[in-house]
């Protein structure tokens, strides 16, 4: 059960987080230099009033997933964040979990990438955090919860991005993304969530389980992409896919050829869209 510290660390913590480097604009003038709670319950995926409840020790129960993605949003540390899970009356995850941790230096590349479409997904392939460009090219995740994050389950449920596939592409891209989560499978055994997310697959995708079960190998690579847009047409990018050692995370990142016309449609893209980070 969460102490009534928990709600203290969650809002010392939220004052010390500048709102620009979450990629929120200022709005004005602020009592506190940090981060309002619409702001933090927005980046993590809470609602407003459950952030209130937390912070006034009137919500005793966190999740696991609430608190790391409270942790996520407030920027913490390793330490601050097992702390904050102490805090919540629950076991800080430990090494045969995935990692879902986003470690400074990744916070710091995103920033560095504001203009840029950036999403993180952890080695599952469940999204972490995708900043605005991302959002206004693929779709506003903001509303996805449980499997509907992950991207494996999304792709075999027929709700993954607008990529244009060949026939022999197709056939590649998946053995690639069920030979990859076999692999986390196999790094992680003791994760429940990823067996559960793994066993959803079986049961919902004859495709996946007849993939999985022959122990179909590939390779996630790097691609140049065709994404058909509603507003925007059809966008050739790269996507570039990077591991962080060390943290097991994946970034995923789009880019155009300079001064083609898909770079000018990006850019274009990045000013309709949604104008806040999504995680």
């Amino acid at each position: 059960m969460a102490t009534a510290e928990f709600g203290r660390a969650v809002r010392r913590w939220r004052d010390r987080v500048p709102p620009d480097t979450a990629g929120l604009p200022a709005g004005g003038p602020r009592r506190a230099p940090g981060l309002r709670r619409e702001e933090l319950a927005l980046l993590a995926g809470i609602s407003v009033d459950y952030v209130t409840r937390l912070e006034q020790g009137r919500a005793s129960n966190p999740s696991a997933q609430v608190v790391e993605s409270l942790a996520r949003a407030l920027r913490l540390a390793g330490a601050e964040r097992a702390h904050l899970f102490r805090l919540a009356g629950l076991a800080p995850p430990g090494p045969e979990t995935v990692p879902v941790h986003l470690t400074p230096g990744v916070h710091r590349l995103l920033d560095r990438l504001a203009g840029t479409p950036v999403a993180v997904y952890d080695a599952s392939w469940t999204l972490l955090v995708a900043n605005q460009p991302y959002t206004a090219l693929i779709g506003d995740p903001s509303g996805w919860r449980g499997n509907e994050r992950n991207a494996v389950w999304r792709h075999f449920h027929g709700l993954g991005a607008p990529v244009r596939h060949t026939p022999e592409a197709l056939d590649a891209f998946q053995r690639a993304i069920v030979a990859d989560l076999r692999a986390a499978a196999a790094r992680y055994p003791a994760d429940q969530r990823l067996r559960r997310l793994v066993a959803d697959l079986r049961a919902d995708s004859p495709r996946f389980a007849q993939l999985w079960d022959s122990g179909a190998v590939g390779h996630h690579e790097s691609a140049r992409k065709t994404i058909d847009h509603p507003r925007a047409g059809a966008l050739t990018l790269d996507c570039d896919i990077l591991t962080v050692a060390g943290a097991d995370l994946r970034i995923m990142i789009y880019t155009a050829e300079r001064g083609s016309g898909d770079a000018d449609r990006l850019a274009l893209l990045a000013v309709l869209g949604t104008q806040t980070p999504v995680g």
